[in-house]
């Protein structure tokens, strides 16, 4: 067996009603000054305020920064960090979706003042210290929780990506009661970007590709297929909102290990040009990016299929490889997300644009399972046209 590397977030707390505990662990680690990263989305929905009540009842303080924004710009992380100086906290935590876990890793980091955003910018850069950070997630998507990599937008369009173990945070708090009032679409986008995480994260050429990356990803993809639909159709489904949140951790740990391919790749130019959400973006290339890289990685979908589709069991080579994508798209079908670039608005002529900034996202492309051109990457978006 090669040697590998994993590693992942010290202390993981699940459980519905689980964040009743946050006072308690925060007062331990954090002190009595806490800086709260969110949205405004998150702060219409009474969590934020309950998650004062329960820290301020631990005698906790609260300072807040909502200003989150999707695909989070470099200006909203740096006012978000100036705040968390101003404020002289002593810990960060995290609340909501994949955006605000990434804005408040980076801020638990600049914090400190040992480092700046574009010298942290890649593989290993970020060495640390940072204050002390606990992320709460409120979507079955990103994994950010259990990731060391936290993603950024630069300039107009790209996206950038730290990644550094020492992003990982002390605790990541999961309730699946926080994700309740998830709409559907919402559910659906986040619901299909964690199951890319696992896809991905099985079939990563990454030397660091390892037995524990690969059976997490197995686990999370069984948890989300038998889940994901009714999770979008019964959004109280406790045992379906329980199953989508630890798939996605799940598929975080997976991929935060044996890093993703070409569908994120694909995807970054649709979320930095269009603001498509990053799981819709995914869901729209999944399938044509799965069916070019059958060429090369048809064993491994052949395997992974029948763990999110049971039914595929009965097939065999490249007819199940063949029905695994065909399902893939069914799924998202019947979640209600949209299937072609077109009815995002997209014109035809982009194609090309989005071919050539795909071929910016090296980092993600050199593990994807079979090697992708710029003619490629055209390819892949006009069969997703």
């Amino acid at each position: 067996m090669k040697p590998f590397v994993f590693s992942t977030t010290s202390s993981i707390r699940f459980g519905v009603g689980a964040l009743a505990s946050l006072g308690e662990i925060a007062r331990a680690l954090i002190g009595t000054r806490v800086f709260l990263v969110t949205d405004p989305g998150m702060m219409a929905t009474g969590i934020v305020d309950r998650a004062i009540g329960i820290l301020g009842e631990a005698g906790i303080e609260t300072s807040i920064f909502s200003e989150v924004e999707a695909d989070p710009p470099e200006g909203v992380v740096l006012r978000a960090t100036g705040a968390c100086v101003a404020a002289s906290a002593q810990g960060v935590i995290g609340l909501g979706g994949g955006s605000s876990l990434d804005v408040a890793k980076l801020v638990s980091l600049l914090a400190m003042g040992a480092e700046t955003l574009p010298g942290i910018y890649g593989v290993g850069r970020a060495r640390g210290p940072r204050l002390p950070l606990v992320l709460v997630p409120t979507t079955a998507g990103t994994g950010s929780e259990v990731t060391p990599i936290s993603i950024v937008t630069t300039g107009t369009a790209e996206k950038m990506g730290v990644v550094s173990p020492v992003l990982l945070p002390d605790v990541a708090l999961l309730d699946p009661e926080l994700t309740y009032g998830l709409p559907p679409h919402v559910t659906a986008a986040t619901g299909i970007d964690a199951m890319v995480h696992a896809i991905e994260a099985y079939t990563s050429e990454n030397p660091n590709n390892n037995p524990l990356s690969r059976t997490l990803a197995v686990q999370a993809l069984g948890l989300m297929g038998r889940s994901l639909l009714d999770a979008v159709r019964n959004g109280r489904d406790e045992k379906a909102r329980s199953d989508m949140l630890l798939g996605s951790m799940l598929a975080g740990q997976a991929f935060a290990n044996s890093p993703v391919g070409a569908v994120h790749a694909l995807a970054y130019p649709l979320g930095g040009h269009f603001h498509i959400p990053h799981g819709l973006s995914n869901a729209l290339v999944l399938p044509h990016v799965l069916r070019f890289n059958a060429v090369e990685a048809h064993q491994r979908y052949a395997e992974l299929a029948p763990h999110v589709f049971p039914d595929l069991a009965a097939l065999e080579g490249q007819a199940r490889v063949a029905a695994f994508c065909d399902a893939l798209s069914d799924l998202s079908r019947a979640c209600g997300l949209p299937q072609t670039l077109r009815e995002m608005d997209i014109s035809e002529d982009w194609l090309p644009r989005l071919a050539a900034d795909a071929m910016n996202q090296t980092r993600l492309l050199v593990n994807n399972p079979r090697p992708v051109g710029e003619a490629d990457a055209l390819a892949i978006y006009r069969a997703a046209f």
